[in-house]
């Protein structure tokens, strides 16, 4: 009977260390800013001037220069903040970048264009794997356990700066 009470538990242990949520913590310090430098396809995570993480990220299908316009696959450039979270994307997790501005609805708006919208840094699709090194329809894309560090480091408020 003994034996059998300590397989019993044994089983449960190894059944739940399998369900590791995707939702971490983390107790370090800030992220006072998130720098992403498309050129060389990385993403800083920043404490003042201290790099607390970096990540190669995959953009969107058309990477070059700054989006202007719905459905042009390009990713944005320019000084955002991240405004949302959404733990039940159609990508593992995802958080928003605040495009399009002011100022890129209006240049959108003067050649009578949408600017587009819906701009996340996320994991990979939940559905259908991404393809090519540059994949998305103008996010930033990381590996799924790197979307549930930042997911964590990172808060709503937290300015992003994406350079060319």
């Amino acid at each position: 009977m003994r034996i059998f009470k300590f397989l019993a538990l044994a089983l449960v242990v190894v059944g739940l260390s399998g369900c590791a949520s995707k939702f971490k913590t983390y107790n370090g310090p800030e992220v006072t800013h998130v720098v992403v430098k498309k050129d060389a396809r990385k993403m800083y995570l920043l404490h003042h001037e201290k790099v607390l993480a970096s990540h190669k990220v995959e953009l969107g299908f058309a990477p070059e220069g700054h989006k202007t316009e719905r459905g042009d696959g390009k990713t944005p450039e320019g000084l955002y903040r991240i405004d949302r979270r959404n733990p039940n994307s159609d990508f593992h997790l995802s958080i928003g970048i605040s495009y399009p501005n002011t100022a890129d609805r209006a240049q959108a708006l003067a050649r009578g264009k949408s600017p587009g919208g819906d701009i996340f840094i996320h994991g990979r699709p939940n559905k259908k794997s991404g393809t090519g090194p540059d994949w998305t329809a103008g996010c930033i894309s990381v590996k799924n356990r790197e979307i549930e560090q930042i997911y964590a480091m990172v808060k709503n408020g937290t300015p992003i700066t994406i350079s060319p």
